[in-house]
């Protein structure tokens, strides 16, 4: 399978900002809490001036009207307070794609395209939560596609909200079930090729994505580079939650369960 090229969106960084932190897959869910308080110490305590989220923020995410349930309403407050004092910018992931405009405007967060060409301390930097990318797995493409279409979530968030969050359950536990019958080294990865090829395309020599849990950093064709960010767990067995801060001296990897 080959990847059609994207757009490639340009977020232009403030020329203030000297850091800014990029974070994936943290999967906010109710029964994570330690996972929660991690996040939330990081968000409001990180000297970055900008967050930029690529993705995967909540476990699972089925319509803006679930802000009002007392977890959802928790990380609402944390981004709220986080965005008085730094920016923050989300890109969506497969598991949050359905975050619209009103929990954007009440958490002061922007909305970043996927994938994200940013452009700052004088380099272009191409962001993405990277499962477009993953093109071995041609089931969840046609998935993906299927549920990125206005044809499907018109009718879907027509539904009540505990249909959809029944519903996102049952896709959710089908998931857990098809990945945990194959090995780790047997979960489709990003495509190399398709990488350079969009780095190429978009003039940049670096990208930062998530989305597969396995951090890393690969060198690939003509010198280019791929980062992936890592997901985050307090919640069970030794805590993981690897990040990057960008700033003018480069790439940094923060290793946030430290």
């Amino acid at each position: 399978m080959t990847a059609v090229l994207p757009t490639f969106t340009p977020f232009q960084a403030d020329p203030a900002w000297t850091q800014i932190d990029l974070l994936s897959d943290v999967h906010l869910q109710a029964d994570m809490p330690r996972t929660f308080e991690a996040w939330r110490a990081h968000l409001l305590g990180t000297p970055a001036d900008a967050v930029l989220i690529l993705g995967d923020l909540f476990e699972v995410w089925v319509g803006d009207d679930a802000r009002f349930g007392p977890f959802e309403a928790a990380c609402v407050e944390v981004l709220r307070e986080a965005s008085r004092h730094r920016a923050l910018a989300f890109l969506p992931g497969n598991r949050d794609f359905l975050v619209g405009e009103a929990l954007l405007a009440e958490t002061g967060m922007q909305r970043l395209a996927d994938p994200t060409l940013l452009q700052a301390f004088g380099r272009r930097w191409l962001l993405t939560h990277g499962d477009a990318l993953c093109l071995a797995d041609t089931a969840y493409q046609q998935f993906r596609r299927q549920v990125r279409a206005d044809a499907w979530q018109r009718p879907f968030l027509a539904l009540p909200l505990d249909e959809r969050q029944r519903q996102a359950r049952l896709m959710r536990d089908a998931s857990a079930a098809h990945q945990a019958g194959q090995a780790a080294d047997q979960w489709s990865d990003v495509d190399d090729a398709a990488t350079t090829a969009w780095l190429r395309a978009a003039d940049a020599d670096t990208m930062v994505h998530g989305h597969t849990h396995r951090p890393a950093t690969h060198v690939l064709a003509g010198g280019h580079l791929r980062h992936v960010l890592g997901d985050w767990d307090f919640d069970h067995g030794a805590p993981r939650a690897r990040g990057l801060r960008l700033s003018a001296a480069g790439l940094q990897v923060l290793d946030l369960a430290a």
